[in-house]
């Protein structure tokens, strides 16, 4: 596994966390969820202000948004949300918010892209939201391993 680490492509060492994870957690995510897990973790990975961002006030920025702009404002929220509280929940204790915040959050989201989008993106949206706490769980999972390189890197 370290050797996917030293030579891979982010695409692998990010699938190589995320599988890692499952040994860990004993969860297994279906194949669209762990997918799209580690789009969101290449999508972020040089995101510098994840942390500075307050996520309660651009979901709520989003829902006054209209037609593909709310569902990607919406989805851009979920996915910070799902990467914050699994990757990073000692900073957000630190802010006295709780995980659940983040993770409410995050799930409403994708449903409301659940919500707005096409039949297949719907499902996809809807199931992510379903199996938010899952997909947390995973990435709790992928911060806890020793070996993970600090590829997302908090804001200061």
């Amino acid at each position: 596994m370290l050797e996917a680490f030293k030579t891979g492509t982010p695409v692998e060492v990010w699938q190589s966390l995320v599988q890692q994870a499952y040994e860990r957690t004993g969860v297994r995510l279906d194949e669209s969820s762990e997918s799209y897990l580690v789009f969101v973790l290449l999508r972020y990975q040089a995101d510098t202000t994840l942390l500075a961002r307050t996520q309660g006030i651009d979901w709520m920025e989003s829902l006054a948004l209209a037609g593909s702009a709310r569902a990607d404002a919406l989805r851009d929220v979920g996915d910070r949300c799902l990467l914050v509280a699994g990757l990073f929940p000692g900073q957000i204790e630190r802010r006295r918010v709780s995980v659940d915040y983040f993770i409410t959050i995050g799930r409403n989201a994708y449903q409301g892209v659940a919500d707005l989008t096409r039949q297949a993106y719907a499902a996809m949206y809807a199931q992510l939201a379903y199996h938010y706490g899952e997909l947390v769980s995973t990435l709790l999972a992928v911060r806890m391993l020793s070996t993970m390189p600090i590829l997302i890197k908090p804001a200061r």
